[in-house]
């Protein structure tokens, strides 16, 4: 990419050192303008300082935005419909944080005539194919900085001295390697790299930002009643609320129960293993009971097809395609099983477990008439079942007799 043609890059800025370096580095590398892009996903962090650390540097165009809402009810919800796990455990929560953040660096860049944005992820994560495939989905023309892949730094020290040279405030903790990274969102908290490379060791327990420790948990069971409207969680203990106030709600209840801990050595979709520690109280909660919910309201065939289907839907998220068009297909086939998931759920959470004890709904299919011990009434003639295996069993006795000639 000619440096020169670039007059305008909208940046997704943290306020931290490597994304600050790479502002500086984009203005004094392209010689071009620069707009900084912060977004609120409710990682915790106070986010003013991005943007007088942003006035510092001399940016005019400055965007901070509170997308938490947008980013349980439009990506985190439509995901757990699906019940969605990557590789049988990971919730992705850093996974889906990615294309609503790349959603509004297409916006701004259209809004402030920018014709370039930039991210800070690395040349060796998934985060940079990520971001890249969402913005070239909603702007097939649209230039894509990745500072990572296209600089001469070449370490650590190469970076501070660059910030040194430009006058870059540099915490004095990191002037030495960071222990590890960190990223975190509403749904998650992940961290990988240097005291977490080696998988066969225990992680420190420092390295958790979200949970207290399960042993260290109260010893006094909390209970609490989830309900659900068309698959989407809309109320706790009887009280509606938003989207992302209940997702907050959520997440208190499992850090305060230790739950949603995680320690998990993926498959990244540019092709190494990586070990992560990841942390999801209120997922994890939230998976639970959708998944009860869905147990009493949906049908055996719809509920295996979605089981079937959810794999390649996770590994569509994991690995950047979420404005693709099959997973577009696969959310409107998800969002139609939903049509009848409403109720409540009850759960016990105590020390790293959610225990579900109930669950209730309007469109229950649940029969205690078809399924009790007691006389039924003539609900169920139990004689039919002896023709059903039968024919079920034909071709597994036609194969016996075969084999037994063998």
């Amino acid at each position: 990419m000619a440096h020169g043609d670039i007059k305008k890059v909208v940046l997704a800025y943290s306020g931290g050192l490597d994304t600050s370096i790479i502002l500086k580095w984009l203005q004094t590398e392209f010689d071009c303008e620069v707009v900084t892009f912060t977004a609120d996903l409710g990682q915790g962090e106070e986010l003013e300082p991005a943007r007088k650390k942003a006035e510092m540097l001399g940016i005019k165009e400055i965007y901070v935005d509170d997308l938490r809402e947008e980013f349980i009810s439009d990506f985190v919800f439509p995901m757990f419909r699906a019940n969605t796990v990557y590789e049988g455990v990971y919730l992705l929560g850093t996974s889906i944080a990615r294309p609503l953040i790349s959603k509004r660096l297409i916006e701004i860049a259209e809004e402030t005539g920018a014709d370039a944005v930039a991210h800070g992820a690395t040349g060796k994560g998934n985060d940079q194919v990520r971001f890249e495939l969402s913005a070239y989905a909603l702007n097939p023309d649209i230039k894509v900085i990745a500072p990572w892949r296209d600089w001469s730094f070449k370490s650590r020290t190469d970076l501070l001295d660059f910030a040194e040279k430009h006058q870059i405030p540099v915490p004095k903790d990191k002037r030495g390697e960071a222990p590890f990274s960190v990223d975190a969102n509403m749904l998650h908290s992940s961290s990988e790299g240097k005291v977490l490379e080696d998988p066969a060791e225990e992680a420190p327990n420092y390295v958790f930002q979200r949970t207290v420790d399960p042993t260290e948990a109260p010893d006094v069971v909390t209970e609490i009643e989830i309900g659900f409207e068309k698959g989407d969680a809309v109320s706790i203990n009887g009280e509606k609320m938003s989207a992302a106030t209940l997702f907050a709600k959520l997440n208190d209840y499992g850090r305060d129960n230790g739950i949603g801990r995680l320690d998990m050595v993926e498959n990244r979709f540019v092709g190494m293993k990586s070990r992560g520690i990841y942390e999801t109280p209120g997922g994890t909660i939230l998976l639970t009971a959708h998944r009860a919910m869905e147990s009493l309201t949906l049908d055996r065939g719809a509920a295996h097809l979605k089981d079937e289907l959810m794999p390649r839907y996770a590994e569509l998220i994991y690995n950047g395609f979420w404005f693709s068009p099959e997973r577009e297909m696969l959310q409107a086939l998800i969002d139609k099983s939903q049509e009848h998931v409403t109720g409540s759920v009850r759960l016990k959470l105590y020390k790293g477990n959610v225990i579900l004890v109930g669950r209730s709904s309007p469109y229950s299919l649940y029969s205690e008439e078809l399924v009790t011990f007691e006389d039924d009434q003539g609900a169920y003639d139990q004689k039919d079942a002896a023709g059903f295996i039968k024919l079920n069993a034909l071709r597994l006795r036609t194969l016996a007799k075969r084999d037994r000639i063998g």
